[in-house]
């Protein structure tokens, strides 16, 4: 079947009167233009550079190998002050909204202890821009976007208050703090106990072969992100350019009319503007801005389509209707990047440097940059460009595939041979829309390996429940397919540093721990008692994150005298179903509509058990956090969860002392409730193997420097293999 003609700007659902743009393009991919742009926007006369593009990069090869030479050279006083400097760059955004609020774009919220209000998240069903392509697990479901929650009123978020609350209020915003502002201030915060552990940047190991790496996403954190998308590629990056290969990020260069856009302020225009074949669409052009920070590369493409309200997926009405558009044009401009953008000069002192060329690993992440592969493959190996380079296809949530009417293929501006790799016909889909094409099916089709964000992951996608229509695909690319744990900030996630705890504490010494939870039960108003089990939950209030599994489970949980937080926002029916569980449990139960970082970091270290119910979990990250702080997690064996967290065992003597916490089946109160037994039993009868499970999880190698190992043996695979499209 072929593809079906289309007029220019027809997209589902809202109009986008792209227009043309007449500039020349480069002409190795379009034969009828005969002009590139090069950096600056002078048109080339067609004379040949006096230099050599291969030239520069044997000259780049032999600078860094000289400069390794000289930095192996330094002395353990100059190595500090190079990290000192290093280290000066912008600071990263925390990472929790990646579980907690994936649709609060704006940072954090206020306070637990600052104002008992509710905080309305910015589009809290960030991640659902494909939800038009879903049905139920067996099927790609279709579920109608919500519509953003109203702004933020002055109700209190719990009909009950405090007078430990109460005498540190403060005057709040109805509009929460951009993700760039400032935390409220730590009223009740008690100087640390000991001596809090510097921070600063970890020597880790050198690359054995450093590569050129270049990352594509929607989201990077901290300039954009609504869940854990943003955070991987806000850090594995860094990891990378640590590791000694040199890394650039291409996202695009959102402006939404917030705080938010100050955030891209120290991004420099790089005054290069390239015309890009949109096929349907037209000529597209793009501008590049560029910031150098932790030794990577951030690029931001810069196009109308990026300028609107809302998260980078919807606003207030539901999903943008052009999203394909967005997320093609963003795949195509990275295409573009590494042959473009003069960016390398500052391996050398010199500028304004040389492009990255054509012998790159890409990483394209998610159905946004899915196209990436497939306009390597049709666009440009043609031509010549990037027969060397090789792309690797990151899942990091398969629900989400990029899915639209089959008379939208001409929009890619592809050759229509490259339709049927595209082309997905699923029965629930089909049935009502007929014919489709499915981003993220070619994505798997033309990729050189695929990864996804856990191995337990990487096997259920290849099975009916978990493969969202996809898994015979996957299947037939098995061969290729490999799970890798996701990594965290070990600098921000740190008990021995950590500025929103009340102390400080290690796997040596947990004294720190205890005075987190006293000052943490003080905080919440609950009694203070170091033997009642305090277990916490953070996480987005949607039903894959199993909010309703605790919610059902709060009375097991005061029958059993436990103390309970959950700290979340998203669907009102959850919110307004912790309200009305803080008023049955009123000595038992604590719940916060919103969302604060400096709250949950003292969530996690101030609890004795974190809880993860997830229904299904790619990797998870709410788990690793809790095995940092040596609070024992309790998760549904699903996915990453079932992965990251080793079932404590003590009928086995070989694997009395091996656990990291517990695991249950199937997502259910009963089953989450009869796992909290197994715990509270260890904690109260068996205390030197519960600090064995303690010791376990905040020793476990959890960092991204561990990930990125992984992903170099992915990259060396996959350069020993020829091109597989």
């Amino acid at each position: 079947m072929g593809p079906v003609p289309l007029q220019a700007a027809a997209f589902s659902g809202r109009a986008y009167p792209w227009t043309s743009v007449g500039s020349p393009y480069r002409r190795h991919i379009h034969a009828s233009v005969k002009q590139p742009v090069p950096m600056g926007g002078q048109v080339d006369t067609g004379t040949k550079s006096k230099t050599d593009p291969k030239d520069l990069l044997q000259d780049l090869k032999r600078l860094r190998e000289q400069r390794a030479r000289l930095r192996a050279e330094l002395t353990s006083q100059e190595q500090k002050a190079l990290a000192g400097q290093e280290n000066s760059a912008q600071p990263r955004q925390s990472s929790i909204n990646s579980d907690a609020d994936p649709g609060n774009k704006s940072g954090p919220s206020a306070e637990l202890g600052t104002s008992r209000q509710t905080a309305a998240p910015q589009d809290s069903a960030a991640q659902s821009e494909d939800t038009k392509a879903s049905s139920q697990a067996s099927e790609l479901p279709k579920v109608t976007p919500a519509a953003a929650p109203a702004a933020a009123s002055a109700a209190p978020a719990s009909f009950l208050e405090f007078p430990a609350w109460q005498q540190k209020a403060v005057a709040t915003s109805t509009e929460p703090p951009s993700e760039g502002s400032a935390a409220p201030p730590l009223s009740t915060q008690a100087p640390p106990q000991g001596q809090r552990r510097r921070k600063g940047r970890r020597q880790v190991e050198q690359a054995e072969t450093p590569l050129d790496i270049v990352f594509v996403s929607a989201e990077v954190a901290p300039w954009s992100k609504t869940g854990g998308l943003g955070d991987v590629v806000g850090s594995l990056p860094i990891a990378l350019a640590a590791r000694g290969h040199r890394v650039m990020v291409v996202a695009p260069r959102y402006q939404n009319g917030t705080a938010v856009d100050e955030l891209y302020s120290q991004a420099e225009d790089l005054g290069v503007r390239v015309p890009l074949d949109m096929g349907a669409c037209g000529l597209q052009e793009v501008a590049y801005f560029h910031q150098h920070s932790d030794e990577v590369d951030f690029v931001f493409v810069d196009h109308p389509s990026y300028h609107r309200a809302g998260n980078p997926y919807q606003d207030s009405n539901g999903v943008f209707g052009d999203n394909q558009f967005r997320y093609a044009l963003l795949s195509l401009a990275a295409c573009e990047a590494p042959l473009q953008l003069h960016i390398g000069g500052y391996r050398t002192d010199e500028a304004p440097g040389f492009p990255y060329g054509d012998k790159v690993v890409f990483l394209a992440n998610d159905w946004h940059a899915g196209l990436v592969p497939t306009y390597i493959a049709g666009k440009y190996r043609q031509h010549g460009v990037y027969k060397d380079a090789r792309c690797i296809f990151a899942i990091h949530n398969l629900s989400h595939q990029g899915v639209d009417p089959a008379a939208t293929f001409p929009n890619f501006g592809l050759p229509d041979t490259w339709y049927d790799p595209l082309s997905w016909e699923y029965p629930s889909w089909a049935s009502i829309n007929g014919p489709a094409v499915n981003i993220l099916k070619g994505a798997l089709l033309t990729s050189d390996r695929v990864v996804t964000v856990s191995e337990g992951y990487a096997w259920e996608i290849t099975t009916p429940e978990g493969g969202w229509g996809l898994d015979k695909v996957l299947q037939s690319r098995q061969h290729i397919l490999n799970g890798i744990t996701n990594g965290i900030d070990l600098d921000e996630w740190d008990p021995e540093a950590d500025e929103h705890t009340v102390a400080a504490y290690s796997a040596g010494d947990l004294s720190g721990k205890a005075a987190c939870k006293e000052a943490l039960q003080k905080e919440l108003g609950l009694e203070v008692n170091p033997d009642i089990p305090l277990i916490g939950w953070i996480g987005r209030l949607d039903h894959q994150k199993g909010p309703d599994i605790v919610l059902d489970a709060v009375p097991g949980f005061a029958a059993r005298s436990c103390q309970l937080i959950m700290l979340g926002s998203g669907h009102p029916q959850y919110e307004a179903a912790m309200r009305q569980r803080e008023e049955d449990h009123p000595q038992h139960f604590r719940g916060w509509v919103g969302f604060s970082i400096p709250v949950a970091h003292r969530i996690v270290a101030g609890c004795d058990v974190m809880l993860v119910p997830s229904r299904f979990e790619p990797c998870g990250l709410n788990q690793l956090f809790a095995m940092r702080y040596g609070t024992i997690p309790i998760v549904h064996a699903t996915g990453g969860l079932r992965d990251t967290v080793q079932d404590y065992n003590p009928d086995t003597l070989e694997e009395r002392f091996k656990g990291t916490g517990w695991t249950f089946n199937p997502p259910s109160a009963d089953a989450m409730l009869a796992c909290v037994d197994r715990a509270l039993e260890t904690r109260w009868h068996n205390r030197k193997n519960w600090n064995a499970l303690i010791g376990n999880g905040m020793t476990s190698d959890l960092s991204w420097d561990r990930a990125a190992k992984d992903y170099e043996q992915i990259f060396s695979w996959a350069l020993m293999d020829p091109p597989q499209a």
